[in-house]
């Protein structure tokens, strides 16, 4: 079986729409029902976002399930880390999210929880890949006395709004600000609004109009370009957006500036330092902006790098036993209040941090400066990083930055790719390096 297909350890498998058929997420399902029956009792969740493609995996996907005989509970439109936090709630046996995240609606992908919210056991994970392939040649459904009963779960969202309201400081609320909210047309749509307006903000809201096919489409955190005129436009205090599936947040200040991943880590570390709060130190990776990591020098807080992705992220956090850490793209971990990257509680942080300092999120940002930072693709083979040349190259440069920045070569997973990151104190300088690298790199895989 190809791991491309579907995730357990925090990374979904999204792939092309044609990858993901009817007949596999069947198979799938069946495969996932034969481990999970021999494993324990339980029922299992089905979440998913709002691409129109999610409808037809979650009939085939329930099929599957309680041909294996299974019971189903059916969320609907949830955000992934609701499908998590639900998981748990009803001491379910797994969970399971249709989602592609911040990807076009023509993709799709599945994204497996354990019963604690959390990745699947390496075993659990490998007996389904087994039955999976046992699938592709005969699947035994169960008697008809002992196939799965299916229903739906009506209050999901009622039961995850009041866990978010939970996660802000009971004493605050958010009377006097006026939030504008971007759901990206996604899973957070019907929740997000009703989080924040309950909390007692005005909320103005865009991308809540899911049609099946709009999900991500020029807005959401991935295309931010629309919430910044918006809040300018509405004079708000600040904006938030979320991804497709509700696990990402950027945001946007009162002038219309985007607040990254980084910058709102290191809002929600400061606060907690503040409040007393914070758990040893924060998790960054390769591409945290190196003022990320100044700033938390400052602080004395602790801070290391894990490769990209953030499923790495999780593991240093739970092998240093720490609680905060993040990417610049906005997914945010907080492992004392949940068990995965949830965009709508990471943003509540940072609001939290707003009221209790009683300034706004442009200032906030301000205490932390970030570095330029110069990304070039270069089309080559990866071992062109290895090439003395390169070598040589990468030291000359960091000696040109004096330790007030980073050099970054890295190779590409998906294709004949290394990135060349240049990041220091001057834009122009930062360029210049970069391209001088890339052309190295370049030439040296010619060579």
């Amino acid at each position: 079986m190809k791991k491309q297909y579907f995730g357990t350890d925090g990374i979904r498998g999204t792939v092309g729409y044609g990858a993901i058929t009817p007949e596999f997420m069947l198979r799938l399902g069946w495969a996932a029902g034969r481990v999970f029956a021999k494993n324990g009792h339980g029922e299992i969740l089905i979440g998913k976002d709002t691409r129109i493609s999610g409808y037809m995996f979650e009939s085939a996907l329930e099929a599957g399930l309680v041909s294996a005989g299974l019971d189903v509970l059916l969320l609907g439109p949830m955000p992934t880390p609701a499908v998590a936090y639900l998981t748990r709630t009803f001491n379910a046996r797994a969970g399971i999210v249709i989602s592609a995240s911040h990807n076009a609606f023509s993709d799709n992908g599945i994204k497996f929880f354990s019963g604690q919210g959390e990745k699947l056991d390496d075993e659990i994970e490998l007996a389904i890949e087994a039955e999976l392939d046992h699938a592709k040649q005969h699947m035994e459904v169960v008697a008809s006395d002992r196939i799965g009963k299916v229903r739906r779960i009506h209050d999901a969202a009622g039961r995850y709004i009041e866990f978010c309201k939970s996660c802000f400081p009971s004493n605050k609320n958010l009377r006097g600000l006026r939030i504008v909210l971007d759901c990206a047309h996604g899973a957070t749509y019907h929740v997000a609004p009703s989080i924040f307006r309950e909390l007692g903000a005005e909320v103005v809201e865009i991308g809540v109009a899911p049609d099946g096919l709009n999900i991500n489409h020029q807005v959401g955190s991935t295309h931010p370009a629309l919430l910044q005129q918006k809040v300018t436009e509405e004079q708000a205090d600040f904006g938030i957006a979320f991804d497709g599936d509700g696990d990402r947040v950027l945001m946007v200040d009162h002038l219309g500036e985007v607040v990254d991943g980084d910058e709102l880590v290191y809002i929600i570390t400061r606060d907690r330092q503040l409040r007393n709060r914070m758990a040893g130190g924060v998790v960054g990776t390769l591409m945290s902006n190196f003022g990320l990591e100044l700033a938390l020098q400052r602080l004395k807080v602790p801070f290391i790098r894990a490769a990209v992705g953030d499923r790495y992220v999780l593991a240093e956090l739970q092998n240093n036993d720490w609680e905060v850490g993040g990417e610049s793209s906005g997914h945010i971990l907080c492992l004392d209040i949940t068990s995965t990257g949830d965009g709508i509680v990471s943003a509540l942080q940072v609001v939290a941090a707003i009221v209790e300092s009683d300034t706004s999120l442009h200032q906030l940002k301000g205490q932390m400066s970030k570095f330029p930072q110069c990304m070039i693709n270069v089309h080559c083979h990866k071992d062109a990083v290895h090439h003395a040349s390169v070598v040589d190259a990468v030291k000359a440069t960091e000696h040109c930055l004096d330790g007030k920045g980073r050099v970054l070569l890295r190779s590409s997973g998906t294709e004949p790719v290394v990135r060349v990151m240049v990041e220091g104190e001057d834009a122009s300088v930062v360029q210049s390096l970069a391209e001088n690298l890339a052309a190295i790199v370049s030439k040296s895989a010619g060579s």
